[in-house]
């Protein structure tokens, strides 16, 4: 069963940094894509970044690139997004999920997370 758990959300003041992680299980790492999406109270819910476990980062929204990071450590079976300069609009609960290849729209990705919640504070 493919299993992908996010964690390290938090509250964070503006500026500040914060790391997630997306644990995952189920599946032959090296064989998918891991992206993280976010969405905001209100919003649809929307791209951040996207790696594939062998072929390296693939995207980054606009948004966010030059500020968040993600990477993946393939002996942990983790993927990490780690996030700096954080402003208040980046506030959202933020998923991960997993497909064969690197997609910005959500609904062509095949499995989620629960999601964990990043609130930044001006």
């Amino acid at each position: 069963e493919v299993q992908l758990v996010e964690s390290g959300g938090g509250l964070v003041q503006a500026g500040g940094s914060l790391r997630l992680s997306c644990a995952a299980s189920g599946f032959t790492f090296e064989d998918y894509a891991i992206a993280w999406f976010r969405q905001a109270p209100g919003k649809e819910r929307e791209g951040v970044s996207c790696i594939h476990s062998s072929d390296g980062r693939l995207w980054d929204a606009l948004s966010v690139k030059g500020r968040f990071t993600i990477s993946s450590d393939n002996a942990k079976n983790t993927v990490y997004l780690l996030m700096n300069s954080l402003k208040p609009e980046d506030t959202a609960v933020y998923y991960c999920a997993l497909a064969l290849k690197c997609e910005s729209d959500p609904l062509l990705m095949d499995y989620w997370g629960k999601g964990t919640l990043v609130t930044v504070s001006s």
